[in-house]
C-alpha cells in the first residue's frame, strides 16, 4: 500500500500519475467521457430553453417541467466539467461527485428519449443517454477503488438518513396518486396536465431510483463498502435532480401557476439536505 496525501492507495488499482496525482486507471477515461457529453448536455437545453420548436408538441405544464430539466442540465454540466477536472489533478472524491452527476444525466435523458414528441433533437438525447449509460458502467468499478477509504461513523449516519428519507418520501408522493388511480380509474391530474399517457418519472422512480436510495442508505448505515461507496454518487444525484425540479417549479410559478410554489419549497429542503448529506459524507472519507 501506498500513501497520496491523505489517501490510503492499495495496490496498483490506485496508482497515481506522476505528473497531476490522479489514479491512473481513471483520471483520462473520465475527462475524454466529459469532452464528449459536456457540448452534446448544452446543445440540447440551450436549445430547450431558446428555441420554441424543441417542445412545440407539448402541453405548457410539460414544456415547464421540460425546461425546468434543462436549467438542471446546464447546473450539472457544470458540475461534470468541474469533476472531471479536479479529478484529472488528483482528487478521488471528485470521481465519486462526477459518476453522481452521471446517474442524473442517464436519468434525465431517459425522460427527453421516452417522453418528449419527436423532435430535432431526438438523436442528441439518444446520444447522451448512451454516453452517461456507458461512462457509469465502464467506470464505476475502476472509481469505486479509486475512492477515498469510507467507514461507517457518525458523520455518515446524517448522510445515510438524508437518502432513505428521501427515497421513502417520493415513494409516498408518487403512491398517493398512483393507488387511488389504480382503485378508481381515474387518471393523475399530474399525467392529464403534462399530456402523457403514464408519467415517466414514476416509473424509473419506483423501479429503479427510490428502492436504490433506501438499499444504499441501509447498506451504508451497516457499513458496507458498496452503500459507503454509491451514497455520495445517488446524494449528488439527489441534489441536481431537486434542484432542476425547483427550476421547475419557479418557471411554473413565473408562469401563473401560484400552487407550485409549496412543492417548490419543499424540494428546496430536499436539495440543501441531500447537498449537505453530500458534503458530509464525502469530508468523512480519508
Amino acid at each position: 500500500m501506498t500513501s497520496v496525501g491523505s489517501r490510503v492507495v492499495p495496490g496498483a488499482a490506485r496508482r497515481q500519475h506522476p505528473a497531476t496525482g490522479a489514479p491512473v486507471a481513471t483520471a483520462r477515461p473520465v475527462l475524454v467521457w466529459t469532452g464528449a457529453l459536456a457540448p452534446l448536455v448544452t446543445l440540447s437545453s440551450v436549445a430547450g430553453l431558446v428555441d420554441p420548436r424543441v417542445y412545440a408538441q407539448e402541453t405548457q405544464n410539460w414544456t415547464l417541467q421540460a425546461q425546468g430539466e434543462d436549467l438542471g442540465n446546464l447546473l450539472a454540466v457544470v458540475v461534470l466539467v468541474a469533476s472531471s477536472l479536479l479529478h484529472a489533478r488528483g482528487s478521488a472524491r471528485a470521481g465519486v461527485v462526477w459518476i453522481g452527476t452521471l446517474l442524473y444525466l442517464v436519468y434525465a435523458f431517459v425522460i427527453y428519449g421516452m417522453a418528449v414528441h419527436l423532435n430535432q433533437l431526438f438523436l442528441v438525447y439518444v446520444a447522451v443517454l448512451g454516453l452517461s449509460a456507458w461512462a457509469v458502467l465502464l467506470n464505476a468499478d475502476g472509481l469505486r477503488h479509486a475512492a477515498p477509504r469510507w467507514s461507517r461513523d457518525r458523520a455518515t449516519t446524517f448522510p445515510a438518513v438524508v437518502l432513505i428519507a428521501v427515497g421513502v418520501l417520493f415513494a409516498g408522493l408518487w403512491l398517493s396518486e398512483l393507488v387511488p388511480a389504480a382503485l378508481t380509474g381515474q387518471v393523475p391530474a399530474s399525467i392529464t396536465e403534462a399530456g402523457l399517457a403514464v408519467n415517466p418519472v414514476h416509473v424509473i422512480d419506483l423501479a429503479v431510483v427510490l428502492p436504490a436510495f433506501v438499499l444504499t442508505g441501509i447498506a451504508a448505515l451497516r457499513g458496507r463498502e458498496r452503500g459507503g461507496f454509491w451514497l455520495g454518487p445517488w446524494l449528488v444525484f439527489s441534489t441536481l435532480m431537486g434542484a432542476s425540479i425547483v427550476a421547475a417549479m419557479a418557471l411554473m410559478v413565473q408562469a401563473g401557476d401560484t400552487a407550485a410554489a409549496v412543492p417548490a419549497v419543499m424540494v428546496s429542503g430536499v436539495v440543501l439536505a441531500s447537498l449537505l448529506g453530500a458534503w458530509l459524507h464525502l469530508r468523512a472519507t480519508a
